[in-house]
Order: C-alpha cells, then sequence, then structure tokens
C-alpha cells in the first residue's frame, strides 16, 4: 500500500465517521462552477463569502464537509471553520467526494 492508499483510506473513514454525525456538505466553489455540477443536497458558500456564514454554520450544529474542484479551497474553508469552533474536514474536489458519499 503506497502513501497515497493510505491517505485516501483515511479521509474516506473520516468521511463516514462525518456523515455518520449527519454531517453537512459544503462546496466553496463560486456559484457558476456550482450550477454545472454538484452534489445532491450540498449547500454552496463560495470560499470568498465564507465568513459572512460562519453564524449561520454554527446554529446548524452539525460537522461540515467541504469540497470545491480539487480540494485546495475546500482545505482553507475546513481550516477556517475550525478556527471558528466548528468541527470540519477537508473533502477534497466534489466529484472524488461524490465517489465516497
Amino acid at each position: 500500500m503506497g502513501i497515497f492508499d493510505f491517505l485516501f483510506k483515511n479521509k474516506r473513514k473520516m468521511i463516514e465517521e462525518f456523515m455518520s454525525k449527519d454531517a453537512i456538505v459544503l462546496d466553496v466553489r463560486t456559484n457558476a462552477e456550482y450550477s454545472i455540477g454538484a452534489i445532491p443536497n450540498s449547500k454552496n458558500i463560495p470560499l470568498q463569502t465564507l465568513n459572512n456564514h460562519i453564524a449561520n454554520i454554527k446554529k446548524l450544529n452539525k460537522p461540515v464537509i467541504t469540497c470545491c474542484a480539487s480540494g485546495m479551497r475546500s482545505g482553507t474553508a475546513a481550516n477556517i471553520l475550525n478556527r471558528n469552533g466548528i468541527e470540519a474536514i477537508n473533502g477534497g474536489g466534489w466529484q472524488r467526494l461524490s465517489q465516497i458519499l
């Protein structure tokens, strides 16, 4: 097993654990990107506006799995959410994440 297999299996396990806690899938791509294709029932809040939605996300009282096109923006989003007391993980690219969900 290579390092990438190890890391991906650990990520899959974390995503499954979050989903068992009724996690929200938060897509942080732009509205235009999201409209082309997205994970069903995911919420779209572009990364550029995420800070404006922290209070509303906290009110949901659920863990969050972030996603984007490649995993870069969603990593930033997960860090922002964690710094604000919201349990969040980076789910990576939305297309790959959709294969896990």
